[in-house]
């Protein structure tokens, strides 16, 4: 079990991010971030802990929820423990929403596969596993949508 638990504390932080920026909501992250551990603790225990398949457990999850709910819940500032510059704490926050806004203009599997290649720390391999393209493929995606994101934050 304490293995387990040392697989938890290295993954669940990107985990988390991951589905935020996918989903846009902070509750519901944290929810399908549990519901994942739980099930992956459940079905794949005896095996080697593989962060890849953790993140194909979550991301299915979501994406279950998105199919049955189709929420459109705007991320909600969440205090996350004290910080001394409140200024540099706006700035911080205020730039995460304009990322976050902006990655509600592009596609769904554009948000995915950024989403996946900035919270999980993945190679682009296993990325392209868990999304069913090609590694090359999953490259020219992301050069593609990181364009298209910077281009809709420099209209902002």
């Amino acid at each position: 079990m304490s293995v387990f638990r040392v697989f938890y504390n290295d993954h669940k932080d990107q985990l988390f991010g991951y589905l935020l920026r996918k989903s846009g909501n902070y509750h519901l992250a944290a929810d399908i971030m549990q519901e994942s551990f739980t099930r992956y603790l459940e079905r794949y225990s005896e095996k080697e802990h593989n962060p890849a398949l953790l993140f194909t457990i979550g991301r299915n999850l979501l994406l279950d929820h998105i199919r049955k709910t189709r929420p459109d819940i705007p991320y909600e500032d969440e205090k996350h423990g004290s910080v001394v510059d409140q200024e540099s704490i706006y700035q911080i926050q205020e730039e995460a929403r304009q990322v976050l806004t902006a990655l509600q203009h592009l596609d769904d599997e554009e948000r995915d596969i950024l989403s996946l290649l900035a919270s999980s720390g993945l190679p682009y391999r296993e990325i392209a596993q868990i999304t069913g393209n090609s590694e090359a493929n999953i490259k020219v995606k992301i050069h593609r949508a990181r364009i298209k994101l910077k281009n809709i934050l420099k209209e902002k």
